[in-house]
């Protein structure tokens, strides 16, 4: 059985512009998907501490050394992390806010790195662990960013998952949403014609 795994990253929630474009490509994927699972993680909604030197120190812990604490750190973790390893495919809301990611959406990153089990080290680089999957990004915008220096969260978030071994990555844009109510409507506009080819039975054919 396949698996989806939404991450909602959005401060606005299931209201959120890039929540809302997500939620209409995992609709569509429902619909050509009817035996799968799909799991959905908001993290406004239940967001990710951030990282601090004590919740650092308890994933270099020795399992067997662990103090109670640190156990239930490693434990929140791994909860995200079997999430991730149990999904065929990843679905990722992405707003932009002051040029960068959600601070939620870091938070939750930092807690799925972990040398030794979602990559590890060798003597040739970095190795992702978590590979064979597909992920979409749906990144909203209130400017025009895409292909620009201004376009932190592409390079990022494209690398952050090739570093975890997600290396085939999809974005579909939204953008221009505070210009106008005419740039938005473009912009939105947009975005659901390229959902909607991504649902088109043609391009799974030729994928398969």
């Amino acid at each position: 059985m396949k698996t989806l795994l939404q991450l909602n990253t959005s401060i606005f929630s299931s209201a959120g512009q890039s929540t809302r474009l997500a939620d209409q490509f995992v609709a569509g994927w429902r619909a050509r998907n009817r035996d799968a699972k799909v799991v959905v993680r908001d993290l406004a909604r239940d967001p990710a501490p951030h990282l601090t030197a004590e919740r650092f120190q308890a994933f270099l812990e020795k399992p067997g050394e662990r103090s109670p604490e640190q156990q239930l750190v490693v434990a929140y973790s791994d909860t995200l992390i079997d999430e991730l390893k149990r999904a065929d495919v990843i679905v990722l809301g992405l707003p932009m806010y002051n040029f960068g990611l959600p601070s939620v959406l870091k938070a939750y990153f930092d807690h799925i790195a972990r040398a030794g089990v979602t990559f590890r080290y060798t003597d040739k680089g970095s190795t992702g662990l978590l590979t064979g999957k597909k992920a979409y990004v749906f990144a909203t915008r209130g400017g025009l960013y895409a292909g620009t220096p201004l376009d932190s969260q592409t390079p990022y978030v494209r690398e952050f998952l090739r570093f975890l071994g997600i290396a085939d990555v999809e974005f579909v844009y939204a953008e221009g949403l505070a210009v106008s109510e005419a740039s938005k409507q473009a912009g939105l506009a947009q975005a659901h014609r390229a959902i909607e080819q991504l649902g088109a039975p043609e391009r799974f054919a030729v994928a398969a």
